[in-house]
C-alpha cells in the first residue's frame, strides 16, 4: 500500500542528451494519499486526518482519494496510525514519474512511421473525429503552426490554473506526434487529423510530476469527454493511487495508453503496467525492438519510436527517440479505430486492436505486434451493428425485496458478451463478465419504496442492450452497535499455489460480520486491485504484466463501525 514513480526532464534534454536514470527521487517529499473506505464518516475522517497533524491539500473526488500534507520525519508513524484506524482502504506515499525519451538521431529524412503502422490505408476511410484526446505531459507550445488550430481547453495541475504552455519541449512532441495538423500543406501529419488536443499539464518546476497530479489528470480527462489519454511517462513502482485513477477512467470508456520505459529492461514501468493501461514497446525501422525500449510479458502493443518527425517547442520540427513516442502513434490509432466505430467498449477497442496487428516477433518482447491503422479500422467498419438480447429472470417485475438478493437472467448476442452491468435508479451497483449472469445486491443500500432494475449486457463490438424490471424495497431495522470485526478468508487461489496456467486468475474473498460487511479490498504486492461492497468478492487478476516470482494477495473486511480485519497468502508465478 505504499509506492511510487518519477518524472524527470533534465536540462540536457534540450541539447539532445539523456540525463541517465540516477538516483532519481521517488515520492514527492511529505506527501501521502488516502482512500476513505465505503461508508466511513466524514467528521471521523477530518478528526483522524486533524489528530496526526495532516494537512488537506487537495482532493480527488471521483475515488475518494485525499493528498495530504504531512510534517518532515513523521511520514511513516502517521500512515500506520491512519491505517490503524480502519477509515481508509489505501495509504500510500505520493509518487513521481519521469519522462520517457533517448538522444535524437535526425538521420532519417520522413515520417516512416506512418506508412509503417499502415496510417494511408486508415485515412482512406477516416481521419478521426470530434473527440478529445487528453495528452498528460509537460503541455504543449501554444503558437505551433502544426498544433495551435487542434488544441482544446486543459488544465495545468501543477499550478492549478488554465496555463498550459510547454516549458520543456516533451509535451509538444507527443502531442505532435498523435494529432498535429495534417493535410494542411505545413510540417508534419499526426497519426489522427480530426481529433481535438486536451493537453494536461503534470510536471512542476523541478522536472517531476507527482502520481496524485497525474491520477487528477487521468480522472479530468475521463469527465471531459476524453476516451483516449496518452502517457509518455514512466516509473518504477506500482501505486494504489493510479490505478484507481485508471478504473476509473476505465469504467466511463476511456483508454489510457502509456510509454513502455526506454530502459532495455523487462521489469515493468507505471502506469503502463496498471492493469487496463495499454503498455507501448518501441520499434525500429526495420521492425526490431528499439535498443532502448522496455520489453516482457505486460508490453500489450508496439509501435515505432526511433527518429520520429514531430513538432518542437520552437515553433519547428525535430527528431525524436523513445518509448514516449511509440505510445502516442498507439493512442492515436485508437483514436482512428473510435471514428470508425464510436460505440466500442474500453475492452472492445483494446481486443479490437489487440486482434488486428502485424506480428514482428514474440509476445514477451512486441505484446500482441505492431499497430495497424488500416487493419483496425477496417476490422471496425466490418464489425456487425447487433443488439444483445437481455433477460431477467429473477426478481420479477413487483416483487418485495429485502436485503441482499441475486439478480440473475441470460444475454445472448452473436458477437459474444463482453460484459453485463447491473443498475438501481440508473446508477451502477455490480457487474459480471458473465452472460448467464448472477449478481448479488444489497436492497439496503437505497430507501424504502418503488425502485428500478436495469440490466445492460455490452458485446464485443461496443454494441449495448438492455432489460428493467420494477420491485418494491423495505430497508432493513437500523443495526445494533457493534464492536465485533468482521472474518475474511482469501477462498482462491490456496496459499503457496502456483498460477500461471491462464493470464486470468480468479480471485475470491469471503466475509462475514455480525452486522454486515460494508467493503473488502484486495491488495496485490500491497497495491489495491479490488474494492467491492457486496458479495460475492471476485474479480480476475491479470497476470500478463506480473513478474515471475512470489506474490502476497491480501484482502480487508470493514463493517459500518470501521471494524476491520486483514488476511494475506502468498502464490508463485
Amino acid at each position: 500500500m505504499r509506492n511510487t514513480l518519477a518524472l524527470s526532464i533534465s536540462a540536457l534534454l534540450l541539447s539532445g542528451v539523456l540525463s541517465a536514470q540516477g538516483n532519481k527521487p521517488q515520492f514527492a517529499p511529505g506527501q501521502i494519499i488516502v482512500q476513505e473506505r465505503a461508508g466511513a464518516n466524514s467528521a471521523s475522517v477530518t478528526s483522524a486526518l486533524a489528530q496526526v497533524g495532516g494537512k488537506l491539500l487537495k482532493n480527488i473526488t471521483q475515488t475518494k482519494h485525499h493528498v495530504i500534507s504531512i510534517p518532515p520525519g513523521q511520514i511513516d508513524r502517521i500512515m500506520a496510525a491512519l491505517e490503524a484506524t480502519g477509515l481508509f482502504s489505501v495509504v500510500e506515499r505520493d509518487g513521481l514519474a519521469s519522462v520517457e525519451t533517448t538522444p535524437n538521431d535526425p538521420s532519417y529524412a520522413s515520417q516512416w512511421h506512418l506508412p509503417k503502422i499502415n496510417a494511408p490505408a486508415a485515412w482512406a476511410s477516416t481521419v478521426g473525429s470530434s473527440q478529445p484526446i487528453a495528452v498528460i505531459d509537460s503541455g504543449v507550445y501554444l503558437t505551433h503552426p502544426d498544433l495551435a488550430p487542434r488544441l482544446t481547453a486543459g488544465w495545468n495541475f501543477v499550478a492549478n490554473s488554465s496555463n498550459v504552455a510547454d516549458d520543456y519541449g516533451h509535451g509538444t512532441a507527443t502531442a505532435g506526434t498523435l494529432g498535429a495538423v495534417s493535410n494542411n500543406l505545413t510540417g508534419v501529419a499526426g497519426v489522427t487529423w480530426s481529433n481535438p488536443i486536451m493537453p494536461l499539464l503534470v510536471v512542476d518546476s523541478t522536472g517531476y510530476a507527482s502520481y496524485s497530479n497525474i491520477a487528477s489528470a487521468i480522472n479530468y480527462a475521463a469527465d471531459h469527454g476524453a476516451r483516449i489519454v496518452n502517457i509518455s511517462i514512466a516509473g518504477s513502482t506500482s501505486s494504489s493511487t493510479l490505478q484507481s485513477a485508471v478504473n476509473y477512467a476505465w469504467n466511463k470508456g476511456t483508454v489510457v495508453f502509456a510509454a513502455a520505459g526506454n530502459n532495455s529492461s523487462s521489469t515493468p514501468m507505471y502506469p503502463a503496467n496498471c492493469t487496463n493501461v495499454v503498455a507501448v514497446a518501441g520499434t525500429d525501422s526495420n521492425n526490431a525492438l528499439a535498443s532502448f525500449s522496455n520489453y516482457g510479458s505486460w508490453i500489450d502493443l508496439s509501435a515505432p519510436a526511433v527518429s520520429i518527425l514531430t513538432t518542437t517547442s520552437t515553433s519547428g520540427y525535430g527528431y525524436w527517440n523513445g518509448t514516449s513516442f511509440a505510445s502516442p502513434i498507439a493512442a492515436g490509432v485508437g483514436a482512428l479505430v473510435l471514428a470508425a466505430k464510436p460505440s466500442l467498449s474500453a475492452q472492445g477497442l483494446v481486443s479490437l486492436m489487440e486482434q488486428n496487428t502485424d506480428y514482428i516477433g514474440s509476445s514477451s518482447t512486441f505484446g500482441y505486434g505492431l499497430v495497424d491503422a488500416g487493419k483496425a479500422v477496417a476490422a471496425a467498419l466490418a464489425t456487425a451493428s447487433v443488439t444483445p438480447a437481455v433477460t431477467i429472470a429473477a426478481p420479477t417485475s413487483g416483487s418485495s425485496l429485502t436485503g441482499t438478493v441475486n439478480v440473475t437472467g441470460n444475454a445472448t448476442d452473436s458477437l459474444g458478451i463482453a460484459g453485463v452491468k447491473l443498475y438501481c435508479d440508473g446508477i451502477l451497483v455490480g457487474s459480471t463478465a458473465s452472460s448467464s449472469y448472477s449478481i448479488a445486491w444489497n436492497s439496503g443500500s437505497v430507501t424504502s419504496g418503488s425502485h428500478t432494475l436495469t440490466v445492460t449486457a455490452t458485446d464485443n463490438a461496443g454494441n449495448a442492450g438492455s432489460s428493467s424490471v420494477g420491485v418494491n424495497v423495505t430497508a432493513p431495522p437500523a443495526p445494533p452497535a457493534d464492536t465485533t470485526a468482521p472474518t475474511v478468508q482469501i477462498t482462491s487461489p490456496a496459499n503457496g499455489a502456483l498460477v500461471g496456467g491462464s493470464p486470468n486468475v480468479p480471485v475470491s474473498v469471503s466475509a462475514q460480520d455480525n452486522v454486515g460487511v460494508v467493503q473488502v479490498s484486495v491488495y496485490i504486492d500491497g497495491v489495491q486491485q479490488y474494492t467491492g461492497s457486496t458479495a460475492p468478492y471476485s474479480f480476475n487478476w491479470n497476470i500478463k504484466k506480473v513478474t515471475y516470482g512470489t506474490h502476497t494477495i491480501s484482502a480487508t473486511a470493514w463493517d459500518a463501525a470501521g471494524n476491520h480485519t486483514s488476511t494475506s497468502i502468498s502464490v508463485v508465478r
